[in-house]
């Protein structure tokens, strides 16, 4: 009996599938119902047999959740793990799920870290310094941006998967190299959000006094000092009230109120 093997195209049919792993999100098992969805061409190429098809879909009917952009790189494991199931009786076909649930969480927080925490912030600031200026390169720049990396990401990181299988990702955690990257990501992206609450955040107080005669203006002061302090203290202090737990429904109306009420103070 021949050996079963995964080709290019089932591969490219699970990174196509991979889309729409959060298509049947739900609170009970999260993506579960997309990565069986995205696992469904391999199971059918390396299981001939019906009852063999069903075990493997409900071995990854289990509880499944992870960035989205992380989830081929888990997908092409899975994949290769399931190919030497089908091709060894030997193989522990709990090791599958086993290994989906380690790896789930250490790729969601490098996931997280750099395209939520940094790709996307990055495309945003510079899409949004486009469109400010009525520039439709704006939306444009800011799509190409996300999405050029994520789609890399995707592609290759299946292929890695696949290719490399467990034993390498394993080695990866084993020298530490995941919490290396999760540091410089993390890094990263408060140097860009940083950055952007000093060029995008334009807050400013329009208070001036007259002391004999001289006109002292409360600013020009403040950006002596060190400029952009206001900005720098308005995101202090609602990241602070945001660790207080306080609702992001208050925070939006302060912020509202608050921003009348200094509207109102420079027309004055």
């Amino acid at each position: 009996m021949s050996e079963a093997k995964i080709t290019k195209k089932e591969l490219r049919q699970v990174f196509w599938r991979s889309f729409a792993l959060q298509g049947a999100f739900n609170y009970e098992r999260m993506q579960n119902l997309g990565y069986t969805y995205a696992m469904i061409p391999v199971i059918r190429k390396l299981y001939r047999n019906h009852d063999e098809q069903v075990a493997a879909l409900k071995r990854h009917l289990e509880i499944f959740n992870t960035t989205p952009v992380a989830a081929p790189a888990i997908m092409g494991i899975s994949a290769a793990m399931e190919e030497q199931n089908a091709n060894d009786p030997n193989f522990d076909k709990t090791s599958i799920n086993a290994v989906k649930a380690s790896l789930m969480g250490p790729l969601a927080g490098i996931g997280d870290s750099l395209f939520w925490g940094t790709f996307r912030v990055i495309a945003a600031g510079i899409g949004i310094s486009f469109a400010q200026q009525g520039n439709i390169l704006g939306p444009i720049l800011f799509f190409l941006l996300y999405n050029i990396p994520n789609f890399l990401v995707k592609i290759f990181g299946l292929q890695f998967g696949y290719q490399v299988g467990v034993n390498s990702l394993e080695r990866i955690q084993k020298q530490g190299l995941m919490d290396r990257i999760m540091s410089i990501t993390t890094t990263i992206g408060l140097v860009v959000v940083g950055g952007m609450v000093a060029t995008m955040l334009n807050v400013t107080t329009p208070l001036k006094f007259d002391i004999n005669g001289a006109k002292v203006v409360i600013q020009d002061i403040l950006d002596k000092i060190l400029p952009n302090m206001l900005p720098l203290l308005v995101t202090f202090a609602i990241y602070y009230l945001m660790k207080k737990k306080v609702s992001i429904t208050w925070l939006t109306v302060g912020i509202l109120i608050a921003g009348i009420l200094l509207h109102w103070i420079k027309i004055l």
